[in-house]
């Protein structure tokens, strides 16, 4: 690989970039679908609120200047109108100057939307997204031939995914030593897919070689990436295998496929193109201008200088998962699953058109998109798509005793019937009016045996665990 420029890389960059731009545009359009519910003006936890205790300093944000729900949905659809752009290849027809502003719009417009998400926007994918966002700014296009120092940028971040998750999993949970943490994950994972169910019933000797094979992958390859060719790309597709496979298994936003993209930057592009039914790369790509050379170079020179926080943080004995460590999300420390949840509770929200419930009451269940609920319902594939308040239900499961502020926010606006809210569901038991009181159930889930599934027709059991909020009727009047 040429110490400044690599012609064989453009394959990789033109999928990167394409990929990236729809992950973007997915982005958006989940901000313009919850936002306003979630942090909006009169949100479950309103983001002015936010505004008005932090800096900008702290959280840089357009929003600080002035935050309205109409300006989010309009910084929302032009992000998603921009990621559009780009996918569809709008940076290669334009000068390089004007292709990497193109490719920093959509970074600050998310950035400004991350930093007031709150908890809704915690996630380990936010900041990966924001993270690799940023040095595609730095990938330049068509006019010049992929930048070695800003690929190898991009290597250096999926080692920081792989060897973070690998090692908060070997340092946590003792059942990822033991290899039997799989006995349980499929089934207690934040939102499974619609293979969950088969995963979780394969033979105990299978889930004992994901395990292993979870290792090897995450902490013994990573490193590997830098190596000479082939041997990085054989080992970027083997990252990209076991990525395709956590697909296939659950529903984790975009966080996959965007390691998928992340890690092709270690690949051949050159050895991939002689070998699938592509067009013939471009015909002239001569090396970068000085300014862009230097503007990288300094880039990485940041880069190196801000990693010292999550290699210090990969090398703790006491690692922490998924942190930003600057308010601009760059160099942060990644990582998954170092504690895995043996017994799946999911919080049914019931309803109910009784003026005065008693044990005689029937309660009717809201649906959502993604968590588990009606157990003869198929868990549905969503990723990448970000269903944010599905994954915070199971947040909120996890301390089944203590309801989160938040949940009795969207239980007041279930009892108000308000169509924003409602619109983030799959299924309103109440659409003519609004029920007079709404509860939010605990019940303890569990995947069906083989027996079970053929007798019933149901993917999960489930049996009553409580309440995890009592019946809330409407406030008293005056």
């Amino acid at each position: 690989m040429d110490l400044v420029a690599d012609p064989d890389a453009w394959l990789s960059r033109l999928v990167l970039q394409r990929g990236l731009a729809l992950v973007y545009l997915l982005a958006f359009l989940s901000a313009l679908r919850e936002f306003r519910v979630l942090a909006g003006e009169a949100g479950l936890t309103p983001a002015p609120a936010l505004l008005r205790r932090i800096s900008f300093r702290q959280a840089p944000s357009l929003f600080h200047w002035h935050y309205s729900d109409r300006l989010l949905a309009g910084v929302a659809r032009l992000g998603a109108a921009l990621s559009a752009a780009l996918a569809a290849g709008l940076a290669d027809a334009v000068p390089l100057p004007a292709a990497m502003a193109l490719w920093a719009v959509p970074w600050l417009l998310y950035l400004s939307i991350v930093n007031i998400g709150q908890d809704w926007y915690a996630f380990g994918w936010e900041s990966l997204l924001l993270e690799a966002g940023f040095l595609a700014v730095f990938l330049g296009n068509d006019e010049i031939a992929p930048p070695t120092v800003t690929l190898y940028l991009i290597i250096w971040l999926v080692v920081r995914v792989e060897l973070g998750a690998g090692l908060i999993k070997w340092r946590g949970d003792p059942c990822w030593r033991r290899l039997t943490c799989l006995f349980h994950h499929h089934e207690t994972q934040p939102m499974p897919g619609p293979l969950s169910w088969y995963f979780h019933r394969l033979p105990a000797p299978l889930h004992r070689l994901e395990a292993a094979a979870n290792h090897i992958t995450q902490l013994l390859l990573p490193l590997g990436l830098f190596l000479p060719q082939p041997i990085a790309s054989w080992i970027a597709l083997t990252v990209i295998v076991t990525q395709l496979w956590l697909i296939a298994s659950g529903n984790f936003a975009w966080l996959n496929w965007l390691t998928v993209l992340l890690a092709l930057a270690a690949v051949d592009g050159a050895l991939a193109a002689r070998h699938l039914p592509l067009p013939a790369p471009p015909a002239d790509q001569p090396a970068a201008p000085g300014w862009f050379t230097a503007t990288v170079l300094a880039v990485a020179a940041l880069c190196l200088a801000l990693s010292h926080r999550p290699v210090r943080n990969l090398l703790s004995p006491r690692q922490r998962m998924n942190v930003r460590h600057n308010p601009l999300h760059l160099l942060n420390s990644y990582g998954a699953f170092g504690t895995v949840t043996r017994l799946r509770h999911e919080i049914v929200l019931e309803g109910t058109d009784d003026p005065t419930p008693d044990e005689s009451t029937v309660w009717r269940a809201y649906e959502f998109h993604g968590k588990p609920g009606d157990v003869h319902r198929l868990p549905r594939p969503f990723a990448p798509f970000h269903l944010r308040l599905d994954w915070l239900m199971w947040f909120a499961a996890l301390t089944p005793r203590h309801p989160r502020p938040w949940l009795r926010a969207l239980v007041s606006r279930l009892l108000q019937g308000d169509r924003a809210t409602l619109r983030l569901l799959r299924h309103n038991p109440f659409p003519d009016r609004p029920p007079t009181f709404v509860r939010a159930r605990l019940y303890r889930y569990r995947f069906t045996n083989r027996a079970e599934r053929r007798t019933t027709g149901a993917w999960w059991h489930r049996t009553p665990a409580g309440d995890h909020l009592p019946p809330q009727g409407p406030p008293p009047a005056g």
